[in-house]
């Protein structure tokens, strides 16, 4: 089913669209805004701050799904809700990770080729992390992990 956009170019009538963004990237700029308030945000104050014409209907799902993600908290107040980060944007970066790992089968070949692709200053970094995580933790016996 063809509308006609009063335009040639396929942007709006009253003017070019804008491009569209990922969900990715509109939870990170929510996430962004929500880090930067004093406290907790009401949606509306999260719209305001936020760069670009969002609808407010749209930051309240992008609100929801950053809530279904663990990456902020809500509370009630009145008859709506206000927002808290529970995770900054490395957080949810790191629970898309986990998310996709969680996904796939044969995790052992997933994260083989994930520290094949890395830089080697981003191989080291991690090499790092998990030297740091395994001191951190105390001695365990890797031998009962699952495989897999």
């Amino acid at each position: 089913m063809n509308r006609p956009t009063g335009t040639d170019d396929g942007g709006a009538p009253d003017g070019p669209r804008l491009p569209r963004r990922g969900q990715g990237q509109l939870e990170s700029q929510v996430l962004t805004v929500l880090c930067s308030a004093v406290g907790p945000a009401t949606a509306g104050w999260v719209q305001e701050h936020l760069d670009g014409d969002l609808a407010y209907t749209t930051v309240i799902t992008i609100l929801s799904r950053l809530y279904a993600k663990n990456a902020v908290t809500r509370t009630r107040q009145g008859r709506s809700y206000v927002w808290t980060p529970a995770s900054d944007e490395a957080g949810l970066a790191a629970l898309r990770m986990r998310r996709v790992l969680d996904g796939e089968r044969d995790r052992e070949a997933v994260l083989a080729r994930f520290v094949s692709a890395l830089s080697p200053g981003d191989e080291a970094r991690l090499r790092a992390l998990l030297s740091r995580a395994a001191d951190t933790s105390g001695p365990h016996d890797d031998s009962a992990a699952p495989e897999g």
